[in-house]
């Protein structure tokens, strides 16, 4: 990529999801967090017109890069968003921004860059692990509108980060109830994909599913669910966060064994920090260390939440710096 021509410019970077986007200026190399600002998606066409209200309200006139992190994948510099009728490309955004330096980053590769930007505060550890952290991958897992995961590795000089969309491989069922669950959700979509529980969507659909079988069928927004969680008076809230925690601890695991995170797995995401206050109470440990023979190396693997809502904006900056070294 080439190095901007006006350094005295600052830079953009925004993080785009299903339901908002968020913009900010980068000065010096650091996000200011004064110029953070939130849109939402509904009401636009695309990401450039939300650019560009935000740079005519901030009165910048042009940008020397910018860098956007886009829930969905990302091939030859062209997104397509998952849970949202935009296509983004490095030419729309340079076009909006006048950047000379564009980069597209999956929102979950934006949140591995991020990592070492992140302040010990906004972490929360939910499992320890039973050994000494130690030096190797790391893993991002998002849980938010949709679920996506990625792994994280140091290389000489730079972060790589790759990208997947692993929130639609098969959903893992082990229980009767689960199986169920999965059998109603292949008869509406076809197929139990893992972000068809494990999101915000899923939670409300785990939830209608819980008061079908009830025989007192409801359906609620997963915000309201939390209130119902958080309430204890609803018996179908608690049986849908603890089907949630068994499913995100049972696909945490099984990422963990394919990435070998011993630096640390890391939870994201307004769903995640919605359930951070149940994430401790046994239940996703134990699916997360459910694996036969191989339940102690689980302990390897220690698992946090990251707490700052605005981490893939630090990531997006940080891939910024690295690309023009």
């Amino acid at each position: 990529m080439p190095k901007p021509d006006r350094p005295d410019l600052p830079m953009l970077v925004a993080d785009i999801g299903g339901t908002n986007t968020r913009v900010a200026l980068v000065r010096g190399g650091r996000v200011d967090r004064a110029t953070i600002r939130r849109f939402a998606n509904a009401g636009h066409p695309g990401l450039a017109p939300v650019l560009s209200a935000y740079l005519a309200e901030a009165r910048v006139a042009g940008c020397a890069g910018a860098s956007v992190a886009v829930a969905g994948p990302v091939q030859d510099g062209v997104a397509e968003m998952t849970n949202l009728d935009w296509t983004i490309t490095e030419e729309t955004v340079r076009a909006a921004t006048g950047a000379g330096r564009v980069a597209i980053l999956n929102d979950l590769q934006a949140q591995g860059h991020a990592l070492d930007r992140l302040e010990r505060a906004s972490l929360r550890t939910v499992l320890p692990g039973a050994h000494r952290p130690r030096r190797g991958a790391r893993l991002v897992i998002g849980v938010g509108t949709g679920f996506n995961a990625a792994p994280v590795h140091r290389t000489r000089g730079a972060m790589l980060v790759a990208a997947s969309e692993c929130g639609h491989e098969s959903l893992p069922v082990r229980t009767g109830d689960e199986a169920r669950f999965a059998a109603g959700l292949e008869r509406v979509h076809g197929f139990a994909g893992v972000e068809d529980a494990l999101s915000g969507r899923g939670l409300e659909r785990l939830y209608a599913w819980c008061t079908e079988e009830a025989g007192t069928p409801a359906e609620l927004s997963a915000a309201a669910i939390m209130d119902r969680i958080a309430g204890g008076r609803d018996p179908a809230a608690d049986r849908a966060r603890e089907m949630f925690l068994r499913l995100l601890g049972r696909v945490a695991g099984d990422l963990a064994l394919v990435h070998l995170p011993f630096e640390g797995i890391y939870l994201v995401g307004g769903v995640a920090r919605a359930f951070t206050p149940y994430l401790g109470d046994g239940t996703l440990a134990a699916a997360f260390r459910d694996k036969g023979r191989f339940s102690g190396f689980m302990d390897d693997f220690p698992l946090s939440v990251i707490e700052d809502d605005f981490a893939a904006l630090e990531g997006c900056a940080e891939y910024l710096a690295q690309s023009a070294t």
